[in-house]
């Protein structure tokens, strides 16, 4: 008996299988509400490609072709995660994803912790999502003003919120076709462009005044960045169809699609655009379809697959703002506004408060800091690694406790792929950074009177959780 995606997890009785099969039965009448594994798929993907890697080449080249290794090392880690995350999947196959994983391993405190760590994952990074769509957005108009461009941002943003709010099969249905409207362009770039690169675009081994080691690290972690995302399926597991099953797969097969076109694509840039010309470029793609075919009309079409992009990867990404707390209210650990939902069963407190603090996020982006992009990117690293390093760990706690019934080979492979998860996490918090660690750490302990708030509203005390001896007060 394994764990593989789909397998029957460890410890059920035949009595239970059976429930299982009577409730499995009774969902078929809901199904068509949810995400078959094309839908789950396209959301992974849509979700991980937005608009970071249409900027993330120039981000890239500052640290040199160095970068291109950092690339394939996430792109190992990211693989390896996913593989992780469906296998808790199967396991844990509950809405909330790496909340839900570290809640089950760890108790109740780790779970909030890694539930708003997620959330500032998720309201931040839309920020630097936004920053990019309208980067690619003046490609067109040239909006060069802080104040246009922040209105740019706030479309951006809220037109999401809006179809969010319309409820999950607009969501589904939006994140499908605007996954396919911007891969076919992308392809093209990692596929034709490889066919113009010339060497001498390539810039320096290591472009930075550091060692090479530490250029890998800070570039790996922006780069892990483009991958936030392979967890998208796992938040959202209750609207998933045979979530079980879907998890992992939709999560594996997302992840293998992005990271072959991602190396692709980046080396292609390097080698379409001359090194000194992409560190400053604020549209790379475009800049390479028009040094491979000339004039602006080809650069032109990419910036559009940009946007496209971007509204895309900000609808995902605003579904999973919301979805996330809304989970960890539904066990009482976050608010209990943020389990409202609307008509439509969106969790609306969720998504308009999550795209607010987003919309403050990109106005101190244009008014507040010099270099925003890189900053936001780097700080919402650290907070996404954090529940990545605790659902691998709660995977090996199931493994090396032997709550998860494998032996021989298959332990070892599980073992092995979980190792390189959590060596990976910890690696990618390493490069995000002193700064981002210092403020993202701040914005962690920030949660912990929202957690205290929430027990408190319970009832819950101490650390056994006693309730109350009478009502009359509690003991001091």
């Amino acid at each position: 008996m394994g764990d593989s995606f789909g397998d029957r997890p460890q410890g059920r009785t035949a009595a239970e299988e059976g429930v299982i099969r009577d409730d499995a039965a009774e969902a078929i009448a809901s199904e068509h509400g949810k995400l078959g594994l094309p839908a789950a798929t396209s959301l992974v993907v849509g979700n991980i490609v937005g608009t970071g890697v249409f900027l993330l080449p120039a981000s890239l080249a500052a640290y040199g072709t160095v970068s291109i290794l950092a690339m394939g090392l996430v792109s190992i880690g990211a693989i390896a995660l996913a593989v992780v995350f469906g296998r808790l999947g199967a396991r844990v196959p509950a809405g909330g994803g790496p909340y839900a994983y570290a809640k089950d391993a760890f108790g109740e405190f780790p779970g909030f912790w890694n539930a708003w760590s997620f959330w500032l994952t998720a309201w931040i990074g839309n920020a630097a999502i936004a920053v990019v769509w309208v980067n690619y957005v003046n490609y067109f108009l040239h909006w060069d003003s802080a104040v246009a461009q922040v209105v740019l941002a706030f479309v951006a943003l809220w037109i999401p919120a809006l179809i969010n709010l319309s409820g999950v099969r607009n969501i589904g249905a939006f994140t499908l076709v605007t996954t396919v409207l911007k891969f076919i362009p992308l392809i093209f770039v990692a596929v034709v462009g490889l066919f113009f690169v010339r060497g001498a675009n390539f810039g320096p081994f290591n472009a930075t005044d550091g060692n090479w080691i530490g250029a890998i690290s800070t570039a790996g972690a922006l780069a892990l960045f483009i991958y936030s995302g392979v967890e998208s399926v796992t938040i959202v597991a209750e609207k998933i169809r045979n979530p079980a099953r879907n998890i992992g797969r939709a999560s594996v097969y997302g992840v293998l699609i992005c990271a072959a076109m991602y190396m692709l694509s980046t080396v292609a840039i390097f080698g379409t655009v001359p090194h000194d010309a992409l560190v400053n470029s604020p549209a790379p793609f475009a800049e390479a379809i028009n040094n491979m075919f000339g004039g602006g009309v080809g650069g032109g079409i990419m910036a559009a697959c940009a946007v496209v992009s971007g509204i895309g990867a900000i609808n995902g990404w605003t579904m999973l703002v919301a979805e996330m707390p809304m989970a960890a209210a539904r066990d009482g650990l976050f608010p209990e506004i943020f389990s409202r939902e609307n008509r439509r069963g969106a969790p609306w407190v969720g998504i308009v408060l999550g795209t607010a603090l987003t919309s403050l996020v990109a106005v101190y982006n244009y008014f507040g800091t010099t270099e925003g992009f890189d900053k936001i990117l780097l700080i919402a690293t650290f907070t996404t690694v954090i529940p990545y390093f605790f659902s691998a760990c709660a995977q090996l706690f199931w493994l090396v406790t032997g709550a998860r019934k494998v032996h021989g080979a298959r332990l070892g492979r599980d073992l092995a792929i979980t190792a390189v998860a959590i060596l990976f996490a910890f690696w990618m918090a390493y490069g995000a950074g002193l700064e981002a660690v210092f403020i993202g750490f701040l914005m962690m302990l920030a949660g912990i009177p929202v957690y205290i708030w929430t027990k408190a509203k319970r009832g819950e005390y101490g650390p056994r959780e006693r309730a109350p001896a009478s009502s009359s007060g509690r003991t001091r």
